[in-house]
């Protein structure tokens, strides 16, 4: 079955379930089609209906592995976890991974798995940093199209990156965005910034939504709706964050962000649930239906997403934006479900969208 040619309603994305209703105009016995015209018929998300299990991430995977696999520079995986999470992701087609690191460590963390490096390139590095270092330089050089983050501490892996003079900066500001499926919600949820920027001015703000709404039309949500967290939903001069979250929305209304929907001051309860957004008396199209968690610091977006996780039982996924190339930055404790669907995110938007500033053939220093 094939709808004519209309747009979907707002806010659906990969792995949600639709209803169609229309006038059938065409029936193809031969190939199983039926076409309805959907100008006297309507379609529309499910939003109360369960799903299984992390169903949208084995989606995203499953659209990624349709995709060519992108070459991935996976910076010192040195443990079972993080080599097996970049193997099943070449194994499902996704990437051609670069394992770079020590090779001893890293054929050692084969060996616990019985995993087999036959025909996977190695790239020797003494250690993390070094590692961390020559893996930007494989970017750098055309050689690797996204990064993954093995065994190392973040900071390790994000020094080299936003070096002035050899990282892989761009004109906007590098941010972490989290996806997260969380049972009996109606669709993937993108919080940010979790992880980069610790208490982001006005400027880097900016950047945070623009990097969110770009990851999130990749993913297939055509107008992205953001909402613009604080603890109020008024402007309150005392409280920073809601001063920012109006001027984040007047930057959108001149231009200075562009591809989405932004409503705040917002509490996270008026973000997510209409009802409690009707009973505040707030109108928009954002309240009670954002995609888009914006939180005024990494503190708060990092408590958000762990709580969700942990207390909702999420699943829970991420990658960093705004450098050269996408970065699959995961926790080491992630697993590997985890690891698959950051890869996915990575490998559609490398796909459908080109970073801010990035040439595969560019290797000059990126902006400041």
């Amino acid at each position: 079955m094939k709808p004519t040619d209309r747009q979907p309603p707002r806010g659906l994305s990969i792995g949600d379930r639709v209803s169609l209703s229309g006038r059938v105009v065409r029936v193809e016995d031969a190939q199983g089609r039926v076409t309805l015209d959907l100008a006297e018929g309507d379609v529309g998300g499910i939003p109360d209906a369960p799903h299984e299990k992390a169903a949208r991430f084995h989606a995203l995977i499953a659209v990624a592995a349709e995709l060519p696999p992108a070459r991935t520079a996976v910076v010192h995986p040195c443990d079972a976890l993080s080599l097996t999470g970049a193997l099943d992701a070449a194994a499902k087609g996704m990437i051609v991974p670069i394992l770079v690191g020590p090779r001893s460590k890293i054929e050692a963390a084969a060996h616990e798995t019985s995993a087999s490096l036959g025909g996977i390139e190695i790239c020797d590095a003494p250690h993390s940093h070094a590692a961390a270092e020559r893996a930007v330089a494989l970017v750098r050089e055309g050689r690797a199209e996204v990064l993954m983050k093995g065994k190392l501490h973040t900071d390790e892996l994000m020094a080299p990156v936003v070096d002035a003079g050899t990282g892989l900066r761009t004109e906007r500001r590098m941010s972490h965005i989290f996806a997260l499926d969380v049972p009996q919600h109606p669709k993937l949820l993108f919080i940010t910034d979790a992880a980069i920027n610790i208490f982001p001015d006005l400027e880097t703000k900016r950047d945070i939504v623009q990097n969110a709404i770009d990851l999130a039309q990749a993913l297939g949500v055509a107008l992205p709706k953001v909402a613009l967290l604080s603890a109020v939903e008024t402007v309150y001069p005392k409280i920073p964050s809601t001063i920012e979250a109006a001027a984040l929305c007047k930057m959108l209304d001149r231009g200075q962000i562009t591809g989405g929907l932004l409503d705040g001051p917002l509490g996270i309860d008026n973000a997510i649930s209409r009802e409690a957004a009707e009973a505040k008396g707030i109108r928009s199209e954002v309240a009670g239906d954002a995609d888009i968690l914006v939180a005024p610091d990494l503190e708060a977006g990092n408590m958000i997403a762990k709580q969700l996780v942990y207390l909702a039982a999420a699943e829970a996924a991420g990658i960093v934006l705004g450098a050269r190339v996408p970065i699959i930055l995961t926790s080491r404790a992630d697993s590997v479900l985890a690891r698959l669907a950051s890869t996915a995110m990575a490998r559609i938007y490398a796909a459908r969208r080109r970073p801010p500033g990035w040439s595969r053939s560019d290797a000059r220093p990126g902006r400041s």
